[in-house]
């Protein structure tokens, strides 16, 4: 004998939407599986009363959100800028070197203190260091 259909009231479906709740929210309010909610999406009355729900939930919440907005708070102006609008901020970071000046890639050593034994010692390790062929 199969189970009985569990009973899930449309009007409290449609409210759980509009606040944007899960599936798993709306199924744990009814005492029910996520897997129940998702094989009834497949009917199209109860996407529909989901869909319309959850559109009118957002809608509720840009309304609030422009009303927030044309009182004058900023943070909510910002939000509804960078989103509807696409504003962005925009950072420049520039780095300089020594009093402003251009940044030193390479640095030139100063070989002048080393003795002819050190600077023989230098030059083999750097004909190592060369790849192959270019000694």
């Amino acid at each position: 004998m199969a189970r009985p259909e569990a009973k899930i009231d449309l009007a409290e479906l449609e409210k759980l939407a509009g606040m944007q709740c899960t599936n798993e929210e709306i199924a744990a309010f009814f005492g029910i599986s996520t897997r129940t909610i998702v094989r009834r999406c497949r009917t199209e009355k109860f996407r529909d009363i989901i869909e319309q729900g959850r559109a009118k939930g957002r809608v509720s919440v840009r309304r609030a959100l422009f009303k927030l907005a044309n009182t004058g708070n900023v943070a909510a102006a910002i939000f509804l800028a960078k989103n509807l609008l696409g504003y962005k901020d925009v950072v420049n970071t520039e780095h300089t070197g020594v009093s402003g000046g251009p940044i030193q890639i390479a640095a030139t050593p100063n070989l002048s203190q080393l003795t002819d034994e050190e600077l023989d010692q230098l030059r083999a390790i750097a004909e190592k260091a060369l790849p192959a062929g270019r000694n």
